[in-house]
């Protein structure tokens, strides 16, 4: 079996090892556009040694912003200073890859650390979308329904924000369809309630997805990686479940997925999620040995045994790492030393090792 310092190739892109860092929510953007905090942090885990690097989830327009400081690619504006990152990170070894994303009936809420509520229109708020008028937990926003018309114009704007992620220079692309946001929300009962196409029986509650998926994969390059985030499981009797999850996993893999980024929760705040090391792995061995694509592994993945097992037992194809690279951007360097491999490290910090 390969190991986590194997190198991954799917299509045309080859990853040095089988470490990635998770997209991650820096809420440091100005008015959509990625900073200098953008380069440095991501730049600093690509010198790190991480194969894959992915920019937080970005949003394909405006109300689509979990916070007023979110990443966006919906104007051409926003593609040059994401430029810069992307051929940094690709200087240093790692493959530059991004997420697009729309919060849904989760958008216009504060910075983590300035509370995380929702925003009223005085301190910046904004009405929210979904697919039915139903509301994330107490205090946020009623979102309105999309209509048809609305639906195909957001595909549009998947569409759209993918063309400009490939003109930034990004090999690696991720739709967010995860933590209660908006694509999640119309897969899950819990949040769609709607009686047409896009809602009540699961290939309904799955067709938003799998159509902007098709979308995005006709105009995305055939060689280079598509892949998507789910929420395999929304830990709520009724809600979104693991046979759900592999029955649309096999459906992406039809419209030409590559690999399944297995996450969970984020789409009942009642929900009871058993957080423990590893804890969402069983939804990737799941998913890559039932619909036969490859996946990620996230979630409490802290130890360099513990993720080279992953891989090496067949789990998953590759490990995304979030907070421990937010505590160590060169966990994978730290990693390769334990693990006694070579060392993915710039001549800069060769003396180091």
């Amino acid at each position: 079996m390969p190991h986590l310092f194997d190198p991954l190739t799917i299509g045309e892109v080859t990853l040095r090892n089988r470490i990635g860092v998770s997209p991650m929510c820096q809420y440091s953007a100005e008015d959509g556009h990625a900073t200098d905090w953008h380069l440095v942090h991501l730049g600093a885990r690509a010198a790190g040694g991480a194969g894959l690097v992915i920019v937080e989830a970005t949003a394909v327009e405006p109300r689509g912003r979990i916070s007023p400081h979110d990443v966006g690619l919906w104007q051409e504006s926003q593609i040059a200073p994401l430029a810069r990152v992307v051929r940094f990170i690709e200087s240093q070894g790692a493959v530059a890859g991004v997420q697009l994303a729309h919060a849904g009936r989760k958008a216009g809420t504060a910075r983590p650390w300035d509370g995380g509520r929702p925003l009223d229109d005085a301190a910046g708020g904004w009405p929210t979308v979904g697919p039915s008028p139903v509301a994330f937990a107490e205090g946020y926003r009623t979102p309105q329904e999309l209509g048809v018309a609305e639906i195909d114009r957001l595909q549009a704007a998947f569409v759209a924000a993918a063309a400009r992620a490939r003109e930034a220079g990004f090999r690696w692309l991720e739709l967010h369809a995860a933590h209660g946001y908006l694509m999640h929300s119309f897969l899950s009962p819990l949040s769609n309630r709607r009686e047409d196409a896009y809602g009540g029986s699961l290939a309904n509650r799955c067709r938003f997805v799998v159509e902007t998926t098709r979308r995005v994969r006709d105009a995305w390059p055939a060689g280079l990686p598509l892949t998507v985030r789910l929420s395999c499981t929304d830990w709520v009797d009724g809600g979104w479940s693991g046979e759900d999850s592999l029955s649309l996993a096999k459906l992406l893999r039809a419209e030409g997925v590559d690999l399944i980024d297995c996450s969970s929760g984020g789409n009942a705040a009642q929900a009871s999620i058993p957080v423990g090391a590893s804890y969402q792995v069983p939804f990737a061995q799941a998913i890559r040995r039932g619909a036969g694509v490859a996946t990620a592994a996230v979630g409490m993945i802290t130890d360099p045994m513990q993720a080279d097992a992953i891989v090496r037992n067949g789990d998953a194809d590759l490990v995304l790492l979030a907070r421990e690279l937010l505590r160590d951007p060169h966990w994978p360097q730290r990693a390769a030393k334990a693990l006694r491999q070579p060392v993915p490290t710039p001549p800069q910090y060769g003396r180091a090792w």
